[in-house]
């Protein structure tokens, strides 16, 4: 399935890295969201990527904006990434049944057992506003990020 702008973001609740459910229809209404899947924790340019988004945090927030990492790594996993980079946002843990938000998202790569490097953005309404998605082994930059959070 291939989201469009326009479309209703499918819900999910998936726990975060501290063993909390956290679930996207929670923030309708409230906040808007941005999504940010990402391959496996612990890795290069996932790691530089989401460091990146911790260093400019403030740009999040100023645009009222939830931001919610997620992998396929286990609560265990994201838990120990966290806090090794200090990551204060929501780490996700879409470990079982393996890959499923990312599947409903349309980005999860069947062979490789991961999800492919894709970002979200999501209003307060719970419609899709704009998403990019990158080649595999291609890093997504700030200026992306900041192009998709001026649609808000």
């Amino acid at each position: 399935m291939s989201l469009i702008i326009g479309d209703s973001a499918p819900d999910f609740t998936l726990v975060n890295q501290f063993g909390a459910d956290v679930k996207l229809s929670d923030f309708r209404g409230k906040k808007n969201v941005v999504i940010v899947f990402y391959p496996l924790s612990f890795s290069g340019i996932c790691t530089g990527e989401l460091c990146e988004l911790r260093d400019n945090f403030a740009q999040f927030a100023s645009a009222d904006v939830e931001l919610l990492a997620i992998s396929v790594d286990s609560k265990f996993v994201q838990k120990k990434f966290a806090e090794s980079e200090g990551y204060e946002f929501n780490v996700l843990a879409d470990f079982w049944p393996h890959g499923a938000v990312a599947k409903s998202y349309g980005v999860f790569i069947e062979e490789a057992g991961i999800s492919n490097r894709a970002t979200f953005v999501i209003n307060k309404d719970g419609d899709l506003v704009a998403k990019f998605i990158t080649a595999p082994g291609q890093a997504r930059s700030l200026d992306e990020y900041s192009k998709a959070l001026a649609t808000l």
